[in-house]
């Protein structure tokens, strides 16, 4: 029977280089000859992908989803993602890097977009269950700084990082927040750091943490 994979998960607001990360981090777990699946939240499968369009480039129609709405799309992609993919590969034994994951729902649509804690909690026991990060990096970046790193993309703002100042904020103190309530779990990284750094920084929390299968 195979030895069951790793699961990290990546959080943090808007602009704080997660993409970035998450592919330093796959790159230097392959090199150590691990089998890596890199995916993404919301997304990762075909419906979980089809689901991100939906909230993150609403149909005209639609316009601004509701909280709760946005919640449980939300979910919907990650119990399509989590059956169909992060499952899976966890049970054959590889490692599953994943850029953004429940605590994102909990920051976004719960400490930012009001919907209660105990809701969001009752949908993740009910999608999620046990299938929880043993490792997840939270990426600390000052507001100013990464509100200048999205001005500075080409790429058109969506959805959610069209949102107000007022509700990014609130994001950033609600991974703040996270951090805090989980030690066990959670380990705050200085996003300001230069790249090199950070995935060193990166890569030691997995070696502390999980081992990293030297």
């Amino acid at each position: 029977m195979a030895k069951r994979g790793r699961f990290i998960t990546l959080e943090g607001g808007e602009g704080v280089g997660k993409s970035t990360l998450t592919g330093a981090i796959v790159a230097n777990l392959s090199a150590r000859g691990l089998e890596v699946v890199r995916t993404r939240e919301p997304g990762g499968t075909p419906g979980a992908e089809a689901i991100r369009s939906l909230i993150l480039k609403p149909p005209s129609e639609v316009g601004t989803w509701q909280a709760m709405a946005e919640t449980l799309l939300f979910y919907a992609a990650r119990r399509d993602h989590l059956d169909k993919l992060i499952r899976p590969s966890l049970e054959r034994g590889a490692w599953v890097v994943c850029d953004r994951f429940s605590d994102s729902t909990r920051a976004y649509q719960a400490a930012a977009g009001g919907v209660s804690s105990e809701d969001v909690e009752a949908i993740d026991r009910i999608c999620v269950g046990d299938t929880v990060p043993g490792l997840t990096l939270v990426l600390d970046l000052p507001i100013e700084i990464a509100r200048k790193r999205l001005t500075a993309r080409a790429s058109e703002a969506d959805a959610i990082e069209s949102r107000l100042l007022s509700y990014h904020e609130a994001v950033h103190r609600g991974f703040q927040e996270i951090a805090h309530a989980n030690p066990q779990r959670c380990v705050v990284l200085d996003a300001s750091a230069d790249p090199a750094a950070l995935a060193v920084a990166a890569m030691n929390a997995i070696d502390d943490r999980l081992g990293g299968d030297r």
